[in-house]
């Protein structure tokens, strides 16, 4: 999957010594292999999670503007252009991409990617809840180190880039979606996957609250209109039977999410 990602990078549409590729290896078995390109820097650490390697990356870059994907993804042939033109208008801003499921056929990775266009389409008209996923994200170098980029203490990789872009918007920043910017997403999942990867968010969204709370932000549970309006989406643009199968998905997710926020509150952490 690294070398799939670091070859669709290599093949974007930039000027060939505008930037440069950093593959944050965390500690993989067997470890990543050096691509024998001057162009591609791979940085071993020992295992930390996602918050760790990308706060190495940003560490150690050379460039002004610090553009994040995963392994998991392929960026499109103007992804970083579209990114770099958006941080040359807005410079404080911390810009979000659109990323696209590439796996159609899998209703597990469909219906994950689904929930967070869901998510991104409804807090567009709520700033200050507003977010963007790290898989497609760009920001000033600078800026992230004033904030001290993503929170390592994050015990799980779940909503640590929510919690990046509260205090970017804390510090002053800016949330600027630039949809023209695509990755495609290769995230393959079975039904168990997607449970626990819903089960993972609800403990991340429990930890994220303590996080708000501690810098006195508090924000009410979403009324009932978010969940008939999540509920009822897949109707409005599916075919009866993948719909109703997109439903069915989403109502486990929030089963699963549930209790995860349940499981990390009584936890006492």
């Amino acid at each position: 999957m690294v070398r799939e990602c670091v070859e669709a990078c290599l093949r974007l549409n930039y000027p060939e010594d505008g930037y440069e590729i950093l593959v944050i290896d965390d500690g993989s078995t067997p470890p990543v292999p050096a691509f024998g390109l001057s162009k591609v820097r791979v940085i071993r650490q020992e295992p930390g999670g996602p918050a760790t390697a990308r706060n190495r990356g940003v560490q150690v870059a050379r460039g002004q503007w610090i553009a994040f994907t995963d392994d998991d993804c392929r960026p499109c042939g103007d992804w970083l252009l579209r990114l770099t033109h958006a941080l040359d208008a807005s410079p404080h801003g911390l810009i979000g991409g659109y990323t696209r499921n590439a796996l159609p056929l899998n209703p597990f990775s469909a219906a994950s990617q689904f929930l967070v266009d869901y998510l991104y389409l409804y807090f567009e008209n709520r700033p200050r809840q507003q977010f963007f996923t790290s898989n497609n994200m760009a920001a000033s170098r600078d800026r992230l180190l004033q904030i001290n980029g993503f929170d390592e203490s994050f015990p799980l990789p779940a909503a640590e880039d929510r919690d990046l872009c509260d205090r970017w918007v804390e510090s002053n920043g800016t949330l600027e979606y630039q949809p023209t910017a695509v990755v495609d997403h290769l995230h393959s999942m079975s039904l168990v996957g997607f449970l626990r990867q819903q089960y993972r968010y609800g403990r991340g969204a429990r930890v994220l609250s303590q996080r708000r709370a501690l810098r006195g932000l508090t924000f009410q549970p979403e009324p009932r209109t978010f969940y008939f309006g999540l509920f009822a989406a897949p109707f409005r643009s599916n075919p009866p039977g993948k719909a109703l199968q997109l439903f069915f998905l989403l109502l486990l997710s929030q089963v699963a999410n549930v209790a995860g926020f349940a499981m990390e509150s009584s936890s006492g952490k």
